[in-house]
């Protein structure tokens, strides 16, 4: 038996970059052989890619370690080092990836989230490679004796988080048929049995009916206080956000406690609203289950006549004789296919897949060029920022023209502003990941009039 896994945490870690080369030219009548040292390789990068191949998280279960290959060291005569290969992580469809608190493990924000087949975003990037010293030549310094060390990589924890892509999710109490109903429906073989919880993973079943065409899941049952918790709660709540269409099903009989229907048809509706508030606007089909039980007529008006003052639909069938399944399959297949057509209007779901890996990008891009000033104490601030870590660890402290340079870097991309702004003095110490040096001013710039590359990956 497959296991079925939903949610699970990882970490990963991009490959370290390669350390850039200082070098000079040295040959046979070239008594001053200019500087040639080439740049470091880049390390690799950890990317998540969504799959159509896979149903869930299981291969993530027991492995929680993942580490992209490092690059390799420059050299001399401009010989670059060589990148390291991506390591591709890959996942189901609908997979949503989150950045965790490295101490609370809790989600700090969403990285990604995956619904096309071959989507990618990259959730560990590659360490970037130091540059040789011939990048840093400038009309007065024709000799730089400096390189960049490579970048090491960042370290950290993700979340990932499987949502069912399903165009219909069976909902309701535990024990009100709704694995018969998807056994009825479709070539789905569910666990069935006569008592609470027997499903305890969503199942997916592939309907046809007449020329339509969709895919159902079977969400195991819900209780009350289920979306704060109680049952399967939040464990499986998940898996109706995807769904466009809800097919909500109710025991005509009341199960083994004799429960209401129009109660436990309240009691569910309430459920959802309080998971999430959208989905009490989701289009929703109210399903009347085991309607073949004698006694159960006043029930069923009772049930119908609650929906239709809710906007639903209602059906009367039976799981087990098979009753009114075909209407019910045809009706949910002519739902399915007008809601797929008002999606198909909407301008994201005809983006190329390249398209929305450039999205994910981008905002990653975003978070690494973004920095904040933080006060310690009276006289010592903190920058913090992921593209400006970066550069300080890149730099070779013990070299004074390095440490002019990143002075320079910095500068450019408004920290000396930022840090001015927030009331920093001339003599305060400023800290940046495990360094620190005396703010001097925004005004001082050894390196006036040289071009710099933008601050990018």
């Amino acid at each position: 038996m497959s296991q079925f896994t939903d949610i699970c945490r990882i970490n990963v870690k991009g490959g370290d970059g390669g350390a850039g080369c200082m070098s000079f030219r040295r040959e046979a009548y070239v008594p001053k052989g200019g500087p040639d040292g080439g740049d470091g390789g880049r390390g690799g990068n950890v990317v998540i890619q969504a799959s159509a191949q896979l149903s869930s998280l299981i291969d993530y279960r027991f492995k929680h370690h993942f580490r992209a290959e490092r690059g390799t060291h420059g050299q001399g005569s401009r010989r670059d080092g060589k990148n390291g290969e991506d390591l591709v992580l890959k996942v189901p469809m609908g997979t949503v990836v989150r950045e965790l608190d490295p101490e609370t493990q809790e989600p700090l924000f969403e990285i990604a989230d995956l619904t096309r087949d071959g989507e990618r975003a990259i959730v560990a990037p590659g360490g970037t490679g130091g540059r040789g010293n011939t990048h840093f030549v400038t009309p007065t310094r024709r000799a730089p004796t400096f390189a960049e060390k490579g970048e090491p990589a960042e370290e950290h924890w993700i979340e990932l988080e499987m949502k069912l892509m399903a165009d219909a999710a069976l909902v309701g109490m535990p024990s009100v048929g709704k694995s018969s109903l998807i056994a009825r429906m479709s070539a789905a073989r569910p666990k069935i049995a006569d008592y609470p919880f027997t499903t305890l993973v969503p199942n997916l079943g592939v309907v046809r009916a007449g020329d339509y065409s969709y895919v159902v899941a079977d969400v195991p049952g819900l209780i009350e206080g289920a979306s704060e918790g109680r049952g399967l709660g939040h464990q499986f709540l998940r898996h109706i956000e995807r769904t466009a269409l809800i097919m909500h099903v109710v025991d005509m009989t009341g199960g083994f406690e004799g429960r209401d229907p129009l109660e436990d048809y309240r009691i569910i509706n309430e459920e959802l609203r309080a998971y999430a508030a959208e989905l009490a606007e989701r289009p929703q089909i109210v399903v009347a289950n085991k309607c073949d039980v004698s006694g159960a007529t006043e029930k069923v008006e009772a049930l119908k006549r609650a929906a239709i003052e809710d906007g639903h639909e209602f059906f009367a069938v039976s799981a087990l004789t098979g009753a009114g399944l075909q209407t019910l399959m045809l009706a949910v297949g002519e739902r399915v296919a007008e809601l797929r057509r008002e999606l198909a209007n909407t301008p994201d779901d005809s983006a190329p897949v390249e398209q929305l890996d450039e999205q994910w990008e981008r905002r990653r891009r975003e978070r690494d060029r973004a920095f904040k000033i933080v006060r310690e104490a009276a006289d010592v601030w903190r920058v913090v920022g992921r593209g400006i870590e970066r550069m300080c660890v890149q730099t070779d402290w013990e070299n004074e023209d390095a440490v002019i340079y990143l002075q320079h870097r910095l500068q450019r991309i408004g920290v000396d502003d930022a840090l001015e702004a927030a009331g920093c003095k001339r003599g305060d110490e400023v800290r940046i990941t495990g360094y620190s040096f005396a703010y001097e001013g925004a005004d001082d710039d050894p390196f006036v009039g040289l071009d710099d590359e933008p601050f990018e990956e």
